[in-house]
């Protein structure tokens, strides 16, 4: 008998498209139609097809699931649409005081939230064009993330190829938000597959997922569990959605897994129902959860809401209680901060507290720690301060043998010797002397950290050997750094010296706000910092401002315009800013509003635009010095409707608002087809 010739053009897309089926039936849906022995069958056969005929296989077959070649660094990507952060509350009072804001901003009796466990992993952007997976990012810093497409792709749980439900068509565009986190029978079994090669067992799964997609060498997080769920839409074209729930039916209906969790609630009542439900089931779960996401789901409802800062006003994060645990103090100690600040540490014998072993606890500062007469040997009860920093709430007194070791607090700093002083208004104990190591150390850290000058390769350790080493003693000599330097520290090599020195020279090219961020000025954090950059524009016109130019300064308060008044005064940090200024750093200042046809008028967004996003509108409107507002009023001077404008709309003509279509938009922008 003749054994049928297999036409490997045929036979190999026909596998593909089996093996992704059966990728959704066991990891999407858990409901697997064949065995392993089968499945593997298959895979094997794809295999040997594409060995004997690489010019067919697809970049996203199953088989480039084990992962590519390692990159030398992650790209930059940047979001078309921002990933916000969610603002937290941690009760039902404080949760009634959201929804209560939610109201009345809508002038609505109540409001439907869309409900989802809030899980503990690591934020990422998915984009697919014409159905296929072309990217893959980190949320980052919420506009700027890095590309670990190839990492990503790893998982089996994610299509590489999206598969529609029946009637459903692909869009051309599409991006898709999820959560990559670990299962927890999956990282059980992970860490005993670790310890039983000698290898040291993972913290947590959140840990060991956000070190898996930071991996460069692909086939490292191929040997991790991760699985992923979607949450929300990026950009989409082609489609509009009148609700949050619809967005999570239309990703579940192209293959992409949804958390069958969520829940639609009608009112606060019902979405508080919902949280005491879950917190009583959280460790039922397959998986790691810390809280309840409460969102609007109503899209309209959502724009009108709007943003603060780095948070939508439409949502929160609902974090459950922390969980508390008895443990023992072993030592207490204190470490130096960037602003000299000394925080006195416990060192704890390790328990597992919220999914995390926890082997030290923050006392804050000396008067903490002798409210809570912390004792070194005490048995005391730790927690997780909002699910994320560990503290100690009480000693266990009854515990006590008297074997028990008060702790004096230094009254010079421990790493450099010199006398400590006392805030005049609060009770922090600082080291004065600017150059402290640690507090050095902790400078440097923060300065090239992803949210300040973001130099690539710079953690912890490095810092500290920098330091400890003398090659670093101020901001200036990260940027005199030369290779021989370099690889006369511990563990660098060629590879690591030149990526080190690439990381410091793109560093250069900054914006002023992550530089004034960068500089770790007492207080003053991103809001600030990027507040300060839109009123300044060039740091060198901060140095001889005056105190009442600083309290002019969005969000800054007479204590931070003395603080910012007096640093810029002191000639060793003005020193310090022209030296990295003439090393080649280039801070650049916010995109100016530009005067033009919007400038001092107010302006209204509605319905589906094709040309841009509705932040690429936002942004063009406000260069030319228009504001964008979320609701139409007699003081709105444009409307702009896209297609499917709804009551805004028609609230407009009501008003005698003029209306303008996307194509007269576009004129006025200056930006015609």
């Amino acid at each position: 008998m003749t054994r049928k010739t297999v036409d490997p053009r045929q036979r190999i897309p026909a596998l593909v498209r089996e093996i992704l089926h059966h990728d959704h039936r066991y990891y999407v849906l858990d409901e697997p139609e064949i065995s392993d022995a089968q499945y593997d069958a298959l895979l094997r056969e794809l295999q040997e097809l594409e060995a004997a005929h690489p010019e067919l296989a697809s970049p996203n077959s199953p088989t480039r699931r084990v992962g590519g070649a390692p990159a030398e660094r992650f790209e930059k990507v940047t979001h078309r649409l921002p990933m916000l952060s969610l603002s937290n509350v941690f009760s039902a009072e404080e949760f009634r005081e959201f929804n209560e804001r939610v109201r009345k901003l809508l002038c609505v009796e109540s409001v439907q939230y869309h409900c989802e466990p809030k899980m503990d992993g690591l934020a990422v952007e998915l984009t697919w064009e014409r159905g296929q997976l072309v990217r893959g990012a980190t949320r980052g810093d919420g506009t700027v993330g890095e590309d670990v497409t190839a990492n990503l792709r790893t998982l089996r749980g994610l299509p590489l190829e999206l598969l529609p439900a029946p009637g459903v068509a692909v869009p051309e565009f599409l991006q898709a938000r999820g959560e990559v986190f670990i299962r927890k029978e999956d990282f059980r079994r992970l860490n005993e597959r670790r310890l039983a090669a000698g290898e040291p067992a993972f913290v947590n799964p959140r840990n060991a997922a956000a070190g898996a997609l930071r991996q460069l060498d692909p086939r490292v997080t191929a040997q991790r569990p991760l699985s992923i769920m979607f949450y929300e839409t990026g950009d989409v074209s082609g489609r509009s959605f009148s609700a949050h729930h619809e967005k999570l039916a239309y990703l579940a209906s192209l293959g992409l897994p949804v958390n069958p969790e969520n829940r639609l609630a009608d009112g606060a009542a019902e979405a508080e129902a919902i949280e005491t439900t879950l917190l009583a089931r959280r460790h039922a779960l397959p998986y790691e959860i810390d809280g309840l996401v409460v969102k609007v789901d109503l899209e309209d409802h959502r724009k009108r809401l709007g943003a603060v800062s780095k948070s939508p006003r439409w949502a929160v994060a609902w974090k459950f209680p922390a969980e508390e645990m008895e443990t023992t103090v072993r030592n207490i100690e204190v470490q130096v901060g960037r602003t000299g600040a000394l925080t006195p540490v416990a060192w704890l014998e390790p328990v597992y507290v919220g999914g995390v072993t926890v082997s030290r606890a923050t006392l804050h500062n000396e008067d903490e720690l002798r409210r809570k007469d912390v004792r070194v040997g005490d048995h005391v009860f730790v927690r997780r301060a909002g699910d994320v920093i560990p503290e100690i709430v009480k000693v266990v007194q009854s515990r006590r043998t008297g074997a028990e070791q008060p702790f004096t607090f230094p009254a010079a700093c421990p790493v450099c010797g010199t006398a400590v002083v006392k805030d005049a208004d609060g009770p922090i104990l600082r080291c004065p002397n600017r150059a402290c190591p640690a507090r050095l150390q902790e400078r440097l850290r923060h300065f090239a950290s992803r949210t300040g000058m973001d130099v690539e390769g710079m953690g912890d350790k490095l810092c500290a050997q920098l330091v400890e080493s003398g090659l670093v003693q101020g901001f200036p000599d990260l940027y005199r750094l030369s290779r021989e330097q370099l690889l006369t520290l511990e563990r660098m090599g060629e590879l690591s010296a030149s990526g080190l020195l690439e990381g410091i020279e793109r560093s250069k090219q900054t914006t002023l706000r992550r530089f004034l961020f960068a500089l770790g000025i007492r207080h003053v954090g991103e809001a600030t910092a990027k507040a300060l950059a839109e009123h300044f524009r060039d740091i060198r016109k901060m140095y001889d401002a005056p105190l009442d130019e600083y309290s002019r300064v969005r969000d800054v308060g007479p204590t931070m315009a003395e603080e910012l008044r007096a640093w810029f005064e002191d000639a060793s940090h003005r020193g310090s800013v022209e030296e990295l200024l003439a090393l080649g750093i280039s801070p650049a200042p916010p995109e100016e509003s530009s005067s033009g046809t919007f400038s001092g008028k107010t302006v209204v967004l509605t319905g589906t635009l094709t040309r841009f996003t509705r932040e690429q509108a936002r942004e063009e409107v406000e260069r030319r010095g228009g504001k964008v507002s979320g609701s139409v009023s007699r003081k709105t001077d444009f409307v702009v409707a896209g297609e499917e404008a709804g009551s805004k709309l028609e609230k407009a003509r009501s008003l005698g608002v003029r209306v303008l279509d996307e194509a007269a938009f576009a004129v006025l922008l200056g930006t015609p087809q």
